[in-house]
């Protein structure tokens, strides 16, 4: 059994240097625990809040939100939304694909494997990962954890 809202407070920490000398206001919502592996569920909830802290860096008041929603058929729908820089749904199929990038490299850093670790840790609980974004208005993006 795994504490999802300890998690996200671990992953917080794990970020806050990305974070220091910015104003991020965070909202995050009870989250619930659930079984799964610790480390690997940890993993993926770093991944998105530090791209949810990378990609909104360049706005004045970033928020970040974390969240969750019962889902009947999944168990939990986890959150993580921010007001950053967003992307075209036009290409949200290859957001969780290896080696991809939706932005220049120049812009924002990284290898472009994160979204692809975190597809490959849901789906090996059993769930799902799926996203929606707007250029310019920020990203949501969810991961489904079955009950157990």
């Amino acid at each position: 059994m795994v504490s999802l809202e300890q998690l996200v407070r671990e992953a917080q920490n794990e970020v806050w240097q990305e974070t220091e000398g910015r104003n991020v206001i965070w909202k995050i919502g009870p989250l619930p625990d659930r079984y799964g592996d610790r480390s690997m569920l940890k993993l993926a909830l770093v991944n998105r809040i530090s791209n949810a802290v990378k990609f909104s860096r360049t706005r004045q008041q970033p928020e970040i939100e974390i969240g969750c929603s019962d889902d009947r058929n999944n168990g939990v729908v986890v959150l993580v939304n921010d007001n950053g820089v967003g992307f075209d749904m036009k290409y949200v199929d290859k957001l969780f694909g290896v080696f991809q990038r939706l932005h220049r490299a120049n812009d924002f850093e990284g290898t472009g494997i994160g979204l692809a670790t975190v597809q490959r840790i849901i789906h090996r609980h059993g769930g799902q990962v799926w996203a929606e974004g707007q250029v310019g208005a920020g990203a949501t993006f969810y991961l489904s954890l079955p009950k157990p």
